[in-house]
């Protein structure tokens, strides 16, 4: 391993965080780097997947809430982290800090800048986050997955850097799978994602749109769904009493798999499912979650839309009768999804991890030999 000094990564514990982090860790210790996590004592981490990261967890908390006792709580947390990743940085002495959103990056980030070690923030949304807003007058570099981004401030703009959304790695390897329609016809393979949060609306809405569809499109769809486990039965009696076949599951561990071959996804917009379907290259029709901060899902399924890559439903446009409307469309012209298929392809960007690596090593030099405060 390299004897240069390390560089700090720092997200906050959910997927859409720590995967880029992961990707980036993965891409800098094949180059010879050395790298070192922080995150908070929620964080996932990297598991066993990278032994070689050593992982630091600090306090941190988030600056929102309707009470004031809520806000002071997390301020309170932060100070707690600002002042332990000082202690961090002082025996680490990292040449580069790349943060990947999520309140638990903030303080790692303001220890660093305090420590004047450059910085470098990874956004994955099309709106930038409440954790990177607060950095962005920071940092040298801002990492960005849309070609616009919203609240990115003014004076930031100059330095953000389009890399892209690092996928898994299974999923990358879709780069190059070739997108076939549905023949006239033929059966459409449907996948249905929901996510953790707020899934619920797709269980109450997908079955009611199927008993819609006239018979011959019903018996064309092959359906596999994501339900929450207490959603199960109910979906299940649903499809049940329709006479329709559908594979239901909490969750599908074999992702890369079924977007090799399925025609359609129906989804959330999170900025991983955005990335995923992008590296893949499938179409979609994109029910964000009204609740998601800042409404960032809004303006990731609209930057696909824009583009020709997806369909978007909100949730007050998402009921059975415009659902089963769409899908009618689109198994009457498959040519649609074929047309989706290729837009999405078109803004992907596969060699993202690589490119957030290049953008890493051209900071990181800038505090080779220099001590953290």
């Amino acid at each position: 391993m390299s004897g240069l000094a390390p560089i700090l990564l720092t997200a906050g514990g959910t997927g859409g965080h720590m995967f880029p982090a992961e990707a980036l860790a993965a891409a800098l210790l094949k180059r010879g780097r050395r790298v070192m996590l922080v995150t908070d004592k929620r964080g996932q981490g990297f598991g066993d997947r990278l032994p070689e990261v050593e992982t630091r967890r600090i306090p941190a908390g988030a600056l929102a809430g309707k009470r004031i006792s809520d806000r002071l709580s997390g301020l309170f947390r932060l100070a707690q982290g600002y002042f332990e990743a000082r202690r961090i940085l002082r025996s680490a002495r990292p040449s580069l800090a790349v943060g990947f959103g999520g309140y638990a990056s903030v303080p790692a980030m303001l220890a660093a800048a305090h420590a004047k070690v450059p910085l470098l923030l990874h956004e994955q949304n099309a709106v930038m986050g409440r954790a990177n807003r607060l950095l962005a007058s920071r940092a040298n570099r801002i990492a960005t997955c849309f070609e616009q981004v919203g609240a990115l401030p003014a004076s930031a703009q100059a330095r953000a850097v389009l890399t892209g959304n690092p996928v898994r790695p299974a999923i990358a390897a879709l780069a190059h799978s070739i997108y076939v329609a549905p023949q006239p016809g033929g059966a459409l393979e449907l996948l249905v994602i929901g996510g953790s949060q707020g899934a619920r609306i797709l269980s109450q809405v997908i079955p009611a749109a199927i008993e819609r569809l006239g018979a011959g499109d019903r018996a064309r769809l092959r359906l596999a769904q994501q339900c929450r486990a207490e959603d199960l039965e109910t979906v299940a009696a649903a499809y049940r009493r329709i006479g329709f076949a559908a594979e239901l599951k909490p969750f599908f561990a074999d992702m890369a798999a079924r977007l090799a071959h399925v025609h359609l996804m129906i989804a959330r917009s999170g900025a991983s499912t955005v990335a995923e379907l992008q590296a893949a290259g499938r179409p979609s029709i994109l029910v964000p979650y009204r609740f998601a901060a800042d409404d960032h899902q809004t303006a990731n399924a609209r930057a696909m839309a824009t583009s020709g890559a997806a369909w978007v439903m909100t949730e007050a446009e998402f009921t059975p009768e415009a659902l089963a409307a769409r899908l009618a469309s689109l198994l009457a012209d498959p040519q649609q999804l074929a047309t989706a298929a290729a837009a999405s392809r078109s803004l992907s960007h596969p060699d993202a991890a690589e490119r957030l690596a290049d953008l890493a090593e051209s900071l990181a030099p800038l505090a080779a030999g220099k001590e953290a405060a």
